[in-house]
């Protein structure tokens, strides 16, 4: 049976004008800017302006990722339809994607099959111009900095301390480590550099953590940029770059309205690093999401011992949010990679690889459950080619640990496939009270919360800190910033730090090899592993099948 491609299927959707949309999600008119006929930026007074009370909050989260795939977003879409076919008032708050993956290997982030944001391809691709402003942004005040060394450098900048890289909301490996200001004094001071993707971007963040335009400024201010030659911080307030760079971003820090396939009102806006920062959607956007609906569903990024665990213990300690249910998204495909079993062996049932793999899927469970005192409910996403003895097996450990499974077909069926699971989330909202805990406290030393969550949440031993990071944590305490959040850059393969470690691995250790404070965003970020914050296109990227006919029509574009 040949399937439509997603491209396909958003192209055939008959969208509505994005007014309908807007009146929908209870936006007046007054509060929208159309960016033609199918989306729009709503002006963030509507946030101070309206009496609407927040509805319920729904995370989906998921299990920790393999190459089988897991279908998060697509579950996030395709539950919000659910809720709205057995007849919630529901929302939905999604990141942006960024042009590298597009263009790279993982493909866009508007959902998949019959569960999508659309316009698809504008989502996908320039959108609302977000991105481009961030990046404008990142670069304005990397010009800054260098030009203030330029001009005889009155702060004392080191050149060898400088932390700020330019960006390129791009898959660039050629990028990554540069030499720059080559060609004599008229054109800058000669220092090594290299550029991030945007959405790695500390300004991608601190965007994405804003309440209002005033509190951007306050984050940009704060934006650390290198040291001075006595090893005091430099920020973009010292640079005086904080008004124009606001400036550049003011029309997209306004959150952006699209829909589902099936109508549903979809606020896609931001999208950080799930690794070095915290991989949410703004706040702006999901508080403008929970008063415009009786039900928001967000998700976060990769497994959720980085998502979720950032999600609840940075975005909502921040934002002052609580989510009502967590939605936890496993395949019957994945769980069995995790069992140890090849990308090519999946279709066959296989009890004993599920044996081993669904331990990954129990600890994030647990996690949820007896960490953060959360409700949550199992979706399975399932495929043609799972079992029934499978999906029983899924069923019955998952009820030992008192939480429910519910079968998803959102990507077959959109809404109609997620209404079982829109049921179980509505009877979790109503019937079972959480009673939210982070995982860890502000006021420990840093090194103390980067243990709480190895120890708590991925289920390790113990941390091993390196001399460099050691010195580095002692430079942060002493400024200040021991107090903040940690932001925690592991693989996202394994709930350890070793991307080969599959299933629910126990007695590692994990070795923090550097700790850097993104004071703008407010959160500290500990780097474990090889963490890449500029990508590379793999030998055949999907740009290669991307085209465009004469209509202006794009095709292979997933």
């Amino acid at each position: 049976m040949a399937y439509l491609t997603d491209i396909e299927i958003a192209q055939q959707c008959e969208m509505r004008p994005i007014t309908e949309i807007a009146k929908r999600a209870h936006v007046d008119e007054r509060y929208l800017e159309p960016y033609g006929r199918y989306k729009a930026k709503i002006v963030p007074a509507l946030l101070k302006e309206t009496d609407q009370k927040d509805g319920k909050l729904i995370l989906v989260t998921a299990i920790t990722p393999t190459p089988a795939g897991e279908g998060k977003t697509t579950t996030t879409i395709g539950l919000a339809d659910g809720l709205a076919r057995i007849g919630k008032d529901v929302t939905v708050a999604l990141r942006e994607p960024s042009l590298g993956p597009v263009f790279g290997v993982k493909g866009g982030a508007a959902g998949g099959g019959y569960a999508q944001v659309v316009p698809m391809e504008d989502i996908n691709l320039h959108f609302t111009g977000d991105f481009h402003a961030i990046g404008a942004a990142n670069n304005l005040l990397a010009a800054m900095l260098d030009n203030h060394i330029q001009q005889g450098n009155a702060l004392g900048i080191d050149v060898r301390k400088i932390t700020w890289k330019r960006c390129v909301d791009m898959n660039d490996r050629q990028l990554r480590n540069i030499v720059d200001g080559l060609g004599g004094k008229p054109n800058g001071t000669p220092r090594e550099d290299g550029f991030d993707i945007t959405v790695a971007s500390e300004i991608m963040a601190v965007f994405c953590l804003a309440s209002s335009i005033t509190d951007l400024k306050a984050r940009l201010s704060r934006i650390i940029v290198g040291y001075t030659y006595d090893d005091k911080p430099v920020t973009a307030g010292d640079l005086k770059a904080v008004g124009a760079m606001t400036a550049l971003l003011k029309d997209a820090l306004k959150p952006n309205l699209v829909q589902t396939l099936e109508g549903t009102p979809a606020f896609v806006h931001g999208g950080p690093f799930a690794n070095i920062a915290h991989g949410c959607n703004s706040v702006m956007a999901t508080k403008m999401a929970l008063k415009m609906g009786d039900y928001t569903v967000t998700e976060a990024g990769f497994g959720a011992d980085l998502g979720a665990e950032k999600f609840l213990d940075i975005k909502c300690r921040m934002a002052g949010l609580v989510p009502d249910a967590v939605v936890i998204v496993a395949t019957v495909r994945a769980l069995k990679m995790h069992g140890g079993l090849d990308k090519k062996q999946l279709a066959t049932e296989d009890l004993a690889a599920l044996e081993r793999g669904i331990p990954n899927l129990l600890r994030h469970v647990s996690n949820i459950k007896n960490v953060y005192k959360l409700p949550c409910v199992v979706a399975v996403n399932r495929f043609p080619t799972d079992t029934d003895a499978e999906i029983a097996f899924i069923i019955d450990k998952c009820r030992s640990l008192g939480v429910n499974t519910v079968l998803s077909t959102v990507w077959a069926e959109g809404g109609k496939g997620g209404e079982a699971l829109a049921r179980e989330v509505v009877r979790l909202c109503e019937e079972e009270k959480g009673d939210f805990t982070f995982s860890y406290e502000l006021d420990g030393s840093i090194e103390d919360k980067i243990r709480a969550v190895v120890q708590k949440v991925y289920g390790g031993d113990d941390i091993s800190i390196l001399p460099n990071a050691k010195k580095q944590i002692q430079q942060l305490t002493a400024l200040g910033f021991d107090k903040l959040p940690v932001c925690i850059a592991k693989t996202q393969y394994s709930f350890s730090d070793d991307p080969n470690k599959l299933g629910a691995p126990e007695h590692f250790t994990v070795t923090v090899k550097n700790v850097k404070v993104s004071a703008g965003a407010g959160f500290v970020v500990v780097l474990t592993g090889d963490i890449m914050t500029m990508p590379g296109l793999p030998k055949v990227p999907a740009a290669e099948k991307i085209d465009v006919d004469e209509n202006g029509r794009i095709t292979g574009l997933f």
